[in-house]
Formats: structure tokens, C-alpha cells, sequence
């Protein structure tokens, strides 16, 4: 009898592009983005064909039920790549498990591994569940800088 519960992050490659994009597709969706399963695979494989992002995808069991993706940028005033974690996502059935904090984890050990400044990212401001977490793993909230965005048409 196989184990139950046997979780593990890998890095996904071109190779994974099926099996993270149902959980893009998804993530999308929970931004109120209308589903486009053919879209978000084509937009994962030309990230990850291009090496402009690294994703992680967390499978519980075998079956994909969570990402993260990372972006890379660089600070100038410290002359070191620093890494954005722009996605994390884990299918609402494997909450509570353990999943979210394996990919931060991972995330986490990577952006250690590239010798990277640091990491950031951004959340609702009402997503409280997700701020404990971060809260929790480490992560501090940025009260030093405010963020300015500038939205092209």
C-alpha cells in the first residue's frame, strides 16, 4: 500500500508545464481572471523555456496540488539578484497540510542556494491567513517604503 500524505516540492520544468498549469489556471481564478487552461500553459512554458521564472510545484501523493513561481530582479544599492515570490497557490483540498509552507520553504532554500539579497512579495492586505504564515516562516512586513504602481493601457 502506497503512504499517505507524502509530500515533496521539486522544480518544475518544461516537462511539468500539464501538470502545474491546472493550478495556474486556478490561481488565476482566484484572482477573478476567467479560465484559460491553453493560456496559462502557454505562459508557464514561456517562462520556463526563457528561464525568466523558476517554479515550484508541491505534490502531495503523487497528484500536483500546489506552485510557487519565482521572479528574478536585482538590487543595485546591494549588487545582488533578488528574488520576487510572485505566486503561491495550493488547491483549496490540500490546505492545511503543510503545503504552502513546504514551497516557501523551498523557495526560500533557493533564493539561499542563487546567493540572493532577499526575497518579497505581496499580499492582500485582508488575506490575514496568508500574513501569519509569513509571519511565521520569518517574513516582516515592509514598513519602510511605500509601493507606487503606474498601470500601462
Amino acid at each position: 500500500m502506497p503512504a499517505q500524505n507524502t509530500l515533496r516540492v521539486v522544480r518544475a520544468g518544461a516537462a511539468d508545464v500539464d501538470r502545474v498549469a491546472p493550478l495556474f489556471d486556478a490561481y488565476r481564478q482566484f484572482y477573478k481572471q476567467p479560465s484559460d487552461l491553453a493560456a496559462a500553459a502557454n505562459f508557464l512554458s514561456e517562462r520556463l523555456r526563457a528561464e525568466e521564472s523558476v517554479v515550484f510545484m508541491a505534490c502531495l501523493d503523487g497528484q500536483p496540488v500546489g506552485f510557487t513561481q519565482l521572479y528574478p530582479c536585482f538590487s543595485s544599492t546591494a549588487l545582488k539578484r533578488m528574488w520576487i515570490l510572485n505566486d503561491l497557490f495550493v488547491d483549496p483540498r490540500a490546505r492545511r497540510k503543510g503545503v504552502a509552507e513546504a514551497l516557501l520553504e523551498r523557495a526560500r532554500e533557493f533564493a539561499s542556494e542563487s546567493r540572493s539579497e532577499n526575497m518579497w512579495l505581496e499580499t492582500a492586505v485582508d488575506n490575514h491567513s496568508a500574513q501569519a504564515l509569513y509571519e511565521k516562516l520569518g517574513w516582516e512586513k515592509d514598513n519602510h517604503y511605500l509601493r507606487y504602481n503606474l498601470w500601462l493601457k
